[in-house]
C-alpha cells in the first residue's frame, strides 16, 4: 500500500495528523528530527494506531536522507509540516527560520520531483495575514506576514505557487491553520514544547500546575469585550482531520487549493484562562503587560471555504480544547 510521507510527524500537530490517517485508512512515513520533539511520541503513535510506523530521524534539509526515504518506501504524497515555528525566536534568529524552513521545503520539493510524486499538503498559518484588521480573514484576505516566521510560511506559500503555474502535474493544499490547542482524547499525545511554551495554552498549564509563577498578558486595553487579545483556537484533532480531509479533496479536484483551518469564534485571552481553569479546577494566576508590538485586537477565521468544499467542520468548542489539554498535561505531571 502507498504510503504518504509525514515530516515533523512526531511534533504536537503532526502527530495527531498521523492518528487521523490512520483511522481514515492510510499508511505513514516519518520523518522528524526532535527539535519540537520527542522520540517517545513514536511510542504513542505505535499503542493509539496499533500499527508498526516506519520514522525516520533526521533533518528534513537532508536530501540523500530523502532519497533512501522514497527509494525505501511506495509514497504516494507528502504532508509538509517539519519547520521551526516561534514567532518570538524567530525575531532572534531569522537565518536559522529562512534556512530551516524554506531549505526543508525545497529540499522535500526536489526529492518528489525526482520520484515523480507530485503531492503535497503544506501547513501554513493564518500569521500570512499579517496585521490584517479584516474579521473574519477569508483566503481571499491580503497578505503580508510581519515577522521571520510568518514570512517563511508567506514565502513557501508563493514558491508552491510558483511551482504549480509551472507544473500543474503538481497537487497541492495550503492549510492557514489558526490557534491550535488541546489533545487526543486518550491524553497519550499533545503539546509538549522543549523548554519555555511559547503558546497560550501549554504556558496556561505549567502556571497550574505551579511550574511558573504567573501568566503573563500582554494588554487589556483592546476594543474587545474582556480588552483582552481574540484569537481562533481550533482543536488539534479537528486541524488533523483537515489534512486528511485535504488529501481527499486533491483526489476529487486537482489543483492548487488553500483553505483555513479555524472554528470562525474568537476568544479571549481571559476565556481561555477561565475554560483552564474550569477544566483543571485549579488557579491560572496572571499579570497585565503592556501590549507586544504587531499585536492585534481580534483574530479569527472564516472557515465557509473549507466547509464548503471539502466538508470541514471544527466540532470541538473551547471547553472541550481545555478538557484534552489538561488531561494530557496531567499525565506528564503524574509521571514525573
Amino acid at each position: 500500500m502507498k504510503k504518504i510521507l509525514v515530516t515533523g510527524g512526531l511534533g504536537y500537530i503532526g502527530s495527531h495528523t498521523v492518528v487521523e490517517l490512520y483511522e481514515a485508512g492510510y499508511e505513514t512515513v516519518i520523518i522528524d528530527n526532535l527539535v519540537n520533539s520527542r522520540i517517545d511520541a513514536l511510542d504513542k503513535l505505535k499503542e493509539l494506531t496499533k500499527k508498526d510506523i516506519t520514522c525516520y530521524i533526521g533533518d528534513c534539509r537532508d536530501k540523500e536522507l530523502l532519497r533512501k526515504i522514497f527509494k525505501e518506501n511506495e509514497i504516494s504524497g507528502a504532508i509538509h509540516f517539519a519547520g521551526l515555528k516561534a514567532v518570538g525566536e524567530s525575531t532572534t534568529i531569522p537565518i536559522d527560520y529562512y534556512d530551516n524552513n524554506i531549505g526543508s521545503t525545497i529540499a522535500l520539493l526536489e526529492v518528489m520531483k525526482e520520484n515523480n510524486v507530485k503531492r503535497i499538503v503544506f501547513s501554513s498559518s493564518a500569521t500570512v495575514y499579517g496585521t490584517s484588521q479584516e474579521v473574519p480573514l477569508k483566503e481571499t484576505t491580503s497578505l503580508g506576514a510581519t515577522n521571520p516566521y510568518g514570512r517563511t510560511k508567506l514565502f513557501i506559500e508563493y514558491i508552491l505557487k510558483d511551482l504549480y503555474k509551472s507544473d500543474n502535474e503538481w497537487e497541492i493544499a495550503i492549510l492557514r491553520y489558526f490557534n491550535p490547542v488541546g489533545a487526543h482524547k486518550s491524553g497519550l499525545i499533545g503539546e509538549r514544547p522543549n523548554g519555555t511554551p511559547n503558546n497560550l495554552v501549554p504556558y496556561i498549564a505549567e502556571v497550574a500546575a505551579g511550574i511558573r509563577p504567573f501568566l503573563r498578558v500582554w494588554g487589556n486595553d483592546y476594543d474587545t469585550k474582556d480588552g483582552t487579545g481574540v484569537r481562533d483556537y481550533i482543536h488539534v484533532s479537528d486541524l488533523a482531520n483537515g489534512h486528511v480531509l485535504a488529501i481527499k479533496q486533491l483526489d476529487k479536484v486537482h489543483g492548487l487549493l488553500i483553505y483555513n483551518l479555524g472554528t470562525g469564534i474568537g476568544y479571549s485571552v481571559l476565556d481561555v484562562v477561565k475554560a483552564f481553569e474550569k477544566a483543571s479546577n485549579m488557579k491560572v494566576p496572571y499579570k497585565i503587560f503592556d501590549r507586544r508590538p504587531g499585536d492585534i485586537a481580534v483574530c479569527y477565521a472564516d472557515p465557509t471555504k473549507a466547509k464548503e468544499e471539502m466538508g470541514f467542520v471544527a466540532s470541538r468548542g473551547i471547553d472541550e480544547m481545555m478538557e484534552d489539554h489538561w488531561r494530557f498535561q496531567k499525565n506528564l505531571y503524574i509521571k514525573k
